[in-house]
């Protein structure tokens, strides 16, 4: 980031009396007390890696001692980097700055279901220096990652530790007694329909604890052929992946290799066709949609041709291109 090292090392307080500091964020008393505060704006405006966030002042100063508050509090408005139009800016990814700002307006954490990217947001926390956040993120990243046990009555928990080889309950063995009666055995625990409980590593989602479902992969792609020189032809210059089908299994598939930016907070049982890949590399997508279970199920393809004239001379070259759908399932 192009900050300053003054904005990272300030002391904490930089001069500001107790009385300020305690005053409620963003109130008239705090301001008047910081010197820094009455030479900024009372709506800033931020460039956040490319993406530009609107916000009052007293919002990004909302937590003490955080690296937003010694910015705007400890500093003044000439000492902080801009951009070209004159916005504050900071060398961050700014897709994932909407959620530290959400946390800023109200001190509260809420994220989209099947959020992928905790881990990314909490080493954003880290370095915006929120500590609260930070704590909050890591307690979700373990909630998240402990497995859910599905009991016989079939109520789901995910606090207690998984049982022993994957089994909740032991039935005895038919004509038998002693310790084998007591033994558990692979058909021995069964769920109230009479199947198998699930193991940790199974949801009620599918076999293996994998949704069923669709995706569709597209792509546009162009190649220039030469009357004599097809030795030079370019082929299959990929432009955009593009992914259609669930959100849910979209995420889980990519994961952060997704680009959700046309189409953020998409509930994850909602549909879209509006997400597509950080890579312009087809096999890696099917690599990943292959180790996700999906296999192919259909493709199609439409292209056309036209005629490229060059500088000077007779139009011969030819300019192919195309759209290319690969439809992938999971049963």
């Amino acid at each position: 980031m192009a900050l300053a090292d003054s904005a990272r090392g300030l002391p904490n307080g930089g001069g500001v009396s107790p009385a300020a500091g305690s005053g409620a964020p963003g109130s008239g008393a705090a301001a008047a007390a910081t010197g820094g505060w009455s030479s900024f704006p009372e709506i800033v405006e931020l460039n956040v890696g490319g993406q530009v966030y609107v916000t009052r002042r007293c919002t990004v100063v909302s937590v003490r001692d955080s690296l937003l508050w010694r910015m705007f509090s400890q500093q003044q408005p000439s000492e902080l980097p801009r951009d070209s139009k004159g916005r504050f800016f900071l060398d961050r990814d700014g897709f994932l700055f909407r959620y530290i700002l959400d946390y800023l307006r109200d001190l509260q954490l809420v994220l989209p279901e099947h959020f992928p990217e905790r881990s990314r947001l909490q080493r954003e926390a880290e370095y915006f220096q929120l500590p609260d956040l930070a704590r909050r993120l890591a307690q979700t990243r373990a909630a998240a990652a402990r497995p859910a046990v599905l009991h016989r009555d079939g109520s789901i928990c995910a606090d207690e530790p998984p049982p022993l080889l994957g089994y909740l309950e032991a039935e005895p063995l038919e004509g038998g007694g002693g310790a084998a009666a007591s033994a558990p055995s692979p058909t021995a625990s069964r769920s109230p329909s009479g199947g198998p409980l699930l193991t940790p590593s199974q949801s009620l989602d599918g076999a293996g604890g994998r949704r069923s479902g669709y995706i569709t992969i597209g792509y546009r792609g162009s190649y220039t052929i030469g009357r004599e020189a097809q030795a030079d032809a370019k082929f299959r210059r990929v432009a955009r992946i593009t992914v259609c089908g669930k959100t849910a299994l979209a995420k889980e598939v990519f994961g952060e290799t997704l680009n959700e930016s046309r189409d953020p907070d998409r509930p994850p049982e909602r549909y879209t066709a509006r997400y597509y890949l950080k890579f312009n590399f087809l096999e890696q997508a099917f690599d990943r949609l292959s180790e996700a279970g999906f296999r192919m199920a259909a493709c199609s393809s439409t292209g056309t041709c036209a005629f490229a004239p060059e500088q000077g001379g007779p139009a011969d070259d030819k300019i192919w291109t195309s759209y290319t759908e690969y439809v992938f399932c999971r049963d």
